[in-house]
C-alpha cells in the first residue's frame, strides 16, 4: 500500500436505473495534493463525490481512503471499517446544508460531540478556533438565516474541518453564491491549499483551478477524458472534447 495515497479508486461504476452515471472510474490522490475535477453538468462529478463520501452506493469497483478500504470489488466493508473510512473525509456541499435551527457554533460542535465523542468544551474550543480562521468569530451565536451565502459556506467549511478529515471534498462550493461572494470562498480554499490540506474540488472556476490545483481531471459522460497538471490541461488540452468544453470559458 502506498502510504502517500490518501485516496485510491479503481473501476468505480454507478447507475441510477438504466442510466450509467459512473463508468469504470479510476484515480488516486496523493497526500497534500489538490485535485480539480471539471466537466459539464451531468457528467458524474457530484455523484463521484457522493460515492466516495458514502452518500451513494456503487455497484462495482473499489474505494480506499488512507488505510481504510471502504469497498472492494463492489463489496462494502463491515460497519466499523466503513465508519473509520467515512471519518477520514469531509464534504462541503454547494447548497450549504447547515441546520437552520442551530446556531453557527452548534452547527460546528454538534458532530464533534456526537460523532467524535469530544467533550463540549473541547468541541467549542475547536469550533471557535476555526471560526477565527474563517473570520467569523463574531457570528458564533448567529443562525444561518442571519448570514450571507459566503458566510454560510465558510461555516460549512469550518464544520467539515472540525472533524479533522484527511481529505476534504468540495462540490462546486461557489455555485450558489453571488459573484461578489465567490472570491471570499476561493480565498479560504487557497489558504487551505497553502497549508497542504488534501482536497478534491469539483468546480467551474477555471482560473481558480489553474492557480490552486496541482492536477486537473476532465470528466464527461461518466468517464475521465483527460487528466494532467492543472495549468497544462487548462492551457493546453489534448483531447477535442476537453478543448470544446474549455472554449466556453474563454480558455481555448
Amino acid at each position: 500500500m502506498d502510504t502517500s495515497e490518501v485516496i485510491k479508486i479503481e473501476g468505480l461504476r454507478k447507475s441510477f436505473g438504466s442510466l450509467a452515471v459512473l463508468k469504470d472510474i479510476s484515480f488516486s490522490v496523493q497526500r497534500g495534493e489538490v485535485v480539480a475535477v471539471i466537466g459539464p453538468s451531468g457528467s458524474g462529478k457530484s455523484t463521484l463525490l457522493r460515492c466516495v463520501n458514502h452518500l451513494e452506493l456503487v455497484e462495482a469497483g473499489s474505494i480506499r481512503i488512507s488505510d481504510s478500504v471502504m469497498v472492494k470489488d463492489g463489496v462494502y466493508a463491515h460497519a466499523d471499517i466503513l465508519r473509520s473510512a467515512c471519518l477520514k473525509t469531509g464534504l462541503v456541499f454547494q447548497n450549504f446544508n447547515l441546520f437552520p435551527h442551530f446556531s453557527v457554533l452548534r452547527n460546528i460542535t454538534e458532530a464533534q460531540v456526537r460523532v467524535l465523542r469530544r467533550k463540549p468544551a473541547q468541541a467549542k474550543e475547536r469550533a471557535m478556533s476555526l471560526l477565527e480562521k474563517m473570520g467569523l468569530v463574531d457570528k458564533a451565536a448567529s443562525y444561518p438565516c442571519e448570514l450571507s451565502g459566503g458566510q454560510q459556506q465558510r461555516v460549512c467549511i469550518a464544520r467539515a474541518l472540525a472533524l479533522d478529515p484527511e481529505v476534504l471534498f468540495f462540490d462546486e462550493p461557489t455555485s450558489a453564491l453571488d459573484p461578489e461572494l465567490t472570491g471570499e470562498i476561493l480565498k479560504v480554499i487557497r489558504k487551505l491549499a497553502e497549508e497542504k490540506m488534501t482536497m478534491v474540488i469539483v468546480t467551474h472556476e477555471m482560473a481558480f483551478a489553474r492557480d490552486v490545483a496541482d492536477r486537473a481531471l476532465f470528466m464527461d459522460g461518466g468517464r475521465f477524458v483527460e487528466e494532467g497538471g492543472a495549468a497544462e490541461l487548462l492551457d493546453n488540452p489534448q483531447q477535442e472534447r476537453t478543448k470544446a468544453f474549455l472554449r466556453r470559458f474563454g480558455g481555448q
